[in-house]
């Protein structure tokens, strides 16, 4: 970050004068300085408006803080609050461990914890003994069997937190602190409640390679975690599972050119402070027609200025891509740079059939690359 533009204030919103000492008010409330300035200063006393100002460099934090006021309205900051952990769904595999190993090196970084999750699914609830009915009704055969199927899911996840705590000792894995946790349930629907419950930095989890993924389109517990999380997911497929944050030398970031990809890159350098690497920009048309008509055709340079001028430990080119081919751009371009991360601001909650006959990006991208993916709520 320059000093240039460090000390240079920007507009951040216009308001009524009641508006804008609201949201100025809010801004220093969270450690932005904000001054106010009449829009007509010719003639202040017939105003159109406030101008709510701030410097260029808080600009990331402050529109986060905008975007979400009614968390932070009538809150004051407080750090006990803060997001102190990565959360691991895991299901005792090789591949679990390879994720296990890749989330401590990134809890290693941030010096927070990891929480390792696993579900078990109650048999007499699941498979043919579901009724698709107007209600759901079953009989329990033997209670003791079910405590024994928790008993056994417990006893997995104490032996799996011992192999860990020896890869540690060795130094294979990043020794961070963990704790685990076992919790009846659909894995999806366990893993949703549970960040809902206890928001995590991250949600680090593994997935499938391509070819089993495609297999199994709709029942991914991947696909349905990314559409419901509120904080960042990062996904690792079985083929690449990144050692270290070291390793992420090449970024492949879909962006739409507007402010969220602003938060999303904020978001990003947060999460790895430590990585310096090239990143490409591949800007996707906006889907509301009328505003991708108005918007200047230089708003993905202006987009890329602003990334090299602010977030210099990265290098940044941008590429323009069509939506509908988003994976045949991802398949072309990692021929030439192989990538080692694919980021993906998230705006959009979908349903079923909606992901069935017009698939979002994301869902795209995860069940067709095998590479990492960054999934960014926006």
């Amino acid at each position: 970050m320059s000093e240039e533009s460090a000390k240079r204030l920007i507009t951040v919103a216009i308001h009524t004068y009641e508006k804008a000492v609201e949201l100025r008010s809010l801004l220093e409330s969270e450690g932005i300085q904000a001054t106010l300035q009449n829009v007509n200063l010719e003639h202040p006393s017939v105003s159109p408006g406030i101008r709510v100002r701030i410097c260029e460099q808080d600009l990331p934090l402050a529109l986060r803080i905008i975007e979400n006021h009614e968390i932070f309205i009538g809150q004051p900051h407080d750090e006990s609050q803060s997001s102190n952990y990565i959360l691991v769904p895991v299901d005792f595999s090789s591949h679990s461990l390879s994720i296990v190993k890749a989330a401590a090196s990134i809890a290693s970084l941030h010096k927070v914890s990891l929480v390792l999750l696993n579900s078990f699914i109650d048999p007499y609830i699941s498979g043919e003994s579901v009724q698709l009915t107007d209600s759901l009704t079953y009989d329990i055969i033997d209670s003791d069997a079910r405590q024994q199927i928790s008993a056994n899911a417990k006893k997995r996840m104490d032996d799996f937190a011992k192999d860990i705590r020896e890869l540690m000792k060795s130094g294979e894995i990043n020794a961070v602190k963990f704790s685990t946790e076992v919790v009846e349930g659909v894995p999806e629907d366990a893993i949703g409640s549970y960040a809902k419950d206890h928001p995590p930095l991250i949600t680090i989890m593994g997935t499938r390679d391509a070819d089993r993924k495609e297999k199994e389109m709709i029942g991914s517990v991947s696909a349905e975690v990314l559409d419901a999380a509120n904080n960042p997911v990062m996904t690792l497929p079985q083929p690449s599972v990144p050692t270290s944050c070291s390793t992420i030398k090449q970024i492949l970031f879909f962006c739409n050119a507007d402010q969220d990809d602003i938060l999303a890159m904020d978001t990003l350098l947060r999460l790895f402070p430590a990585v310096e690497a090239s990143v490409t920009l591949v800007v996707l048309p906006s889907r509301r027609r009328w505003i991708e008509k108005s918007r200047p055709q230089s708003a993905a340079a202006a987009l890329t200025d602003y990334f090299k001028q602010n977030y210099r430990r990265f290098n940044f080119e941008s590429v323009s891509a069509d939506t509908g081919n988003a994976v045949d751009v991802v398949t072309q371009l990692n021929n030439e740079r192989h990538y080692s991360l694919i980021v993906v601001p998230n705006k959009k909650k979908r349903n079923v059939l909606s992901r069935i006959f017009h698939p979002s990006l994301t869902h795209q991208l995860i069940f067709r690359a095998d590479i990492p993916m960054l999934v960014i709520p926006v």
